[in-house]
């Protein structure tokens, strides 16, 4: 049985679906719980948790807010002295294909799924140093893995934290700090009218809580991005493949490509690189410049 007992965790977006579930999950688990959403709904899981036997306090603000984030961090650490779990969980859709849609619509999804993930966990990172504990959650989603349509916006801001994770990972590591990412499949109200109630049912959020335990537990993983409903998890990955070498001295290179291109993509043998330089390794040894990986 996972226990966050004596633990503090802040869940963004948390007045409801996915973050309230996420919340009522840690708290039944020991973890002292702040509750972060734009509204009331806030004080009512912090209700919740209270009427349980937990402890949660209420911070009703905006994560795009700097102010009001670095204050709701303070006030949980000086009442609490630590901070050890981060879920950002808040969001907001803003749906339309790319065509059709304005570059404000753009600029607020980024905003609030980006620099909302950037400026809580930026709040509590050298609370994580110092006491040398973390686990951080970024919600991501399939759309940004894989793209969606009709969510260019949410897809670019989705695959944007997957990316803040991965460095994230390697900077936390010599810290105890480890970052992973989820991407949920749930019913939300962010997912009203999307498709029929008979399998909105069988997505609720409380099927996927249980991943963020299994990613902010003492031995959670790092860097691994969990995909959760229905009571169904998989991991997604990004991969680079094999490829192929051509010769510096070939004049028809994209030629070679367009008619190697079957073997370029071949998923044969693939890399999860561990960091950015193994693309350069991989290179340089194919090219005869090193072991490459």
């Amino acid at each position: 049985m996972i226990r966050l007992d004596g633990q503090v965790a802040i869940v963004t977006g948390a007045g409801g679906g996915l973050g309230r579930s996420h919340a009522l999950l840690l708290a039944k688990r020991g973890a002292k719980v702040v509750v972060n959403d734009m509204g009331a709904g806030a004080d009512a899981v912090v209700a919740e948790i209270k009427a349980a036997g937990g402890e949660a306090m209420a911070a009703i603000g905006s994560v795009t807010d700097e102010a009001f984030i670095n204050a709701m961090v303070k006030s949980a650490h000086e009442q609490w002295g630590r901070i050890d779990i981060l879920v950002n969980n808040a969001g907001i859709l803003r749906d339309k294909s790319f065509g059709k849609m304005d570059l404000d619509a753009f600029r607020l999804i980024l905003d609030v799924h980006v620099m909302g993930s950037v400026i809580p966990t930026k709040a509590v990172w050298e609370i994580m140093r110092a006491q040398n504990y973390g686990r951080i959650v970024m919600t991501s989603s399939s759309s940004g893995i894989f793209g969606n349509f009709g969510q260019a916006n949410y897809s670019a801001a989705k695959m944007a934290v997957v990316g803040f994770m991965q460095t994230l990972g390697l900077e936390g590591e010599r810290y105890n700090i480890r970052v992973n990412a989820l991407a949920p499949t749930a019913a939300t109200q962010m997912m009203e009218g999307l498709m029929p109630q008979e399998r909105v049912d069988l997505i609720r959020p409380e099927f996927v809580s249980p991943a963020v335990l299994a990613l902010v537990h003492a031995d959670a993983p790092n860097r691994t991005i969990i995909c959760a409903g229905a009571k169904s998890f998989e991991a997604a990955r990004i991969s680079m493949t094999r490829g192929i070498h051509v010769p510096a001295d070939a004049d028809d290179i994209a030629e070679i490509l367009v008619e190697r291109f079957d073997e370029l993509i071949d998923p044969a043998n693939d890399i999860v690189p561990h960091q950015a330089f193994d693309q350069s390794k991989l290179e340089l040894g194919k090219a005869g410049f090193g072991p490459g990986i």
